[in-house]
């Protein structure tokens, strides 16, 4: 595809090619009548994506729901000043989501509520005739990713994760190519310090109950998004069990003993969630994968790890110096002069985008066990889905959570295109289920004393004959 590939002829291509291998959804002609979309929840993050669906030409937002009036009103007055139709609103109890669900005529319904929410929104959404695409986590209960499976298999309608991506591209083009080796181990997790954010009354509260009555992984989809590509996770492999233990907890408390006073009810309540939890994930082709679990603790952003047999890649962390150009080190040789250790960095060094890291290829590395910048072989090995695809300008950055670009996200660009085209997006019902299902599966796990614990398989067999996933 051309370099100068723009907006109209990116949604055209998306619509007719850019399909899900295995997804069990053959592309159809694509549609060009306004996609009309319902929102649950549009407060902080809601908000951001509202604001996204607004920017893209063709989308028409029907109808909000919030039991917050300020979101609520504030999302109504964004989508008469784009110049829509004044949206319905749905805002009387925390079940209106179902009257918006059977009353409108939508091809999509957006939720961006607490989490509990997701799923019954999905579900709701389903059972009425509509594809549904929700935040992150999908589901919180083994039985509510059983019954998000059942409604799709039997309505035929969808719901996903389907805004969480596709991952890092380009480090999966290195592995399909060679380069890597067959991928052997993955390592990520949400590390991520929240404590600030789960005791202020204007941020996330909501995620402080969560902390006060589960322990294990209560957030794996984010790293999940680049690490189940990664391992063809339902795509010619899957999770076939689990182990996870999580340490004491003690930081909440002490962090609003700090913040509010020794005597507060912040500092005097009991925690079940462990400060940082650790999961041990196995494949049924033999891989590993390390998920960690940390939003209580002080430290910088996550890191990630991915193992092949022919190298190693790792993101998080750079090199002070480039180390100086010399024959292979052997023997046990002390290393060349200039060359210096691996130091963490933030995850805006490296992270799961598309540049940044640390890499070392057996016989390809110029110095023998010691890293080196990951950017050249980024540029080498840039997916051709990267290389071609050019974001679309917006009039201004992006509001909300999450806001402060002037593009319009590549994940909304390709969800327009699935729906569009009749298909699911790039993460579809089972791997969004599969994501989040960690969760609840880790709490098992723990509470028995970090016991394994079967992975169910969601795609019922589907995976052994799934191609792995791509972007074409």
């Amino acid at each position: 595809m051309s370099g100068e590939l723009d907006r109209r002829n990116f949604l055209s291509l998306s619509a007719a090619g850019f399909a899900l291998s295995g997804s069990g959804f053959a592309a159809q002609t694509p549609s060009t009548k306004p996609l009309r979309l319902g929102f649950v929840g549009v407060g902080n993050r809601g908000s951001y994506h509202l604001d996204c669906a607004l920017g893209i030409e063709g989308i028409e937002v029907v109808a909000l729901c919030d039991i917050d009036d300020n979101a609520l009103y504030r999302g109504k007055r964004w989508v008469e000043e784009a110049g829509q139709p004044s949206p319905h609103l749905y805002g009387e109890s925390r079940t209106a989501y179902v009257q918006l669900c059977e009353k409108e005529n939508l091809d999509c319904v957006i939720c961006c509520t607490p989490w509990q929410y997701h799923a019954p929104v999905c579900v709701a959404a389903m059972k009425n005739d509509k594809n549904a695409v929700s935040e992150v986590p999908i589901v919180i209960k083994l039985e509510e990713a059983w019954e998000i499976v059942e409604t799709h298999e039997k309505t035929r309608k969808w719901a996903t994760m389907g805004l969480e991506g596709y991952g890092n591209l380009t480090l999966m083009n290195m592995v399909r190519r060679g380069l890597l080796g067959e991928v052997i181990h993955a390592e990520g997790g949400y590390v991520h310090d929240l404590r600030m954010v789960q005791h202020s009354p204007t941020e996330e509260p909501w995620r402080l109950e969560h902390s006060a009555t589960r322990n294990g992984n209560l957030y794996p989809d984010h790293p999940m998004a680049s690490i189940m590509r990664l391992l063809d996770i339902n795509h010619g492999d899957r999770f076939d069990s689990l182990v996870s233990m999580s340490t004491k907890s003690v930081m909440l408390a002490r962090y609003a003993a700090l913040k509010y006073g020794e005597n507060t009810p912040f500092a005097q309540r009991k925690f079940a969630q462990g400060d940082v939890n650790v999961t041990l994930l196995h494949t049924a082709g033999g891989k590993m994968c390390t998920l960690n679990f940390d939003t209580d603790t002080p430290h910088p952003r996550e890191f990630f790890r991915l193992q092949c047999t022919k190298g190693v890649f790792m993101s998080g962390a750079t090199l002070p110096r480039a180390p100086q150009a010399a024959p292979a080190q052997r023997g046990g040789a002390a290393p060349p002069a200039g060359s210096q250790p691996v130091v963490p960095a933030s995850r805006a060094a490296g992270g799961f985008g598309s540049r940044g890291g640390l890499i070392y290829i057996d016989g390809r590395s110029p110095v023998e066990d010691q890293w080196e910048p990951a950017d050249p072989y980024f540029q080498e090995y840039q997916h051709p889905y990267l290389k071609s695809y050019v974001a679309t300008p917006r009039k201004a950055a992006l509001r909300g959570h999450g806001g402060g670009a002037t593009v319009t996200p590549v994940n909304w660009e390709r969800l327009v295109a699935a729906l569009r085209a009749g298909r699911m997006p790039d993460y579809d019902v089972y791997d969004s289920v599969t994501s989040s299902a960690i969760s609840p599966l880790t709490e098992k796990s723990v509470g028995g004393g970090s016991i394994p614990v079967e992975f169910p398989d969601f795609t019922k067999g589907k995976w052994k004959t799934a191609r792995p996933f791509d972007v074409e």
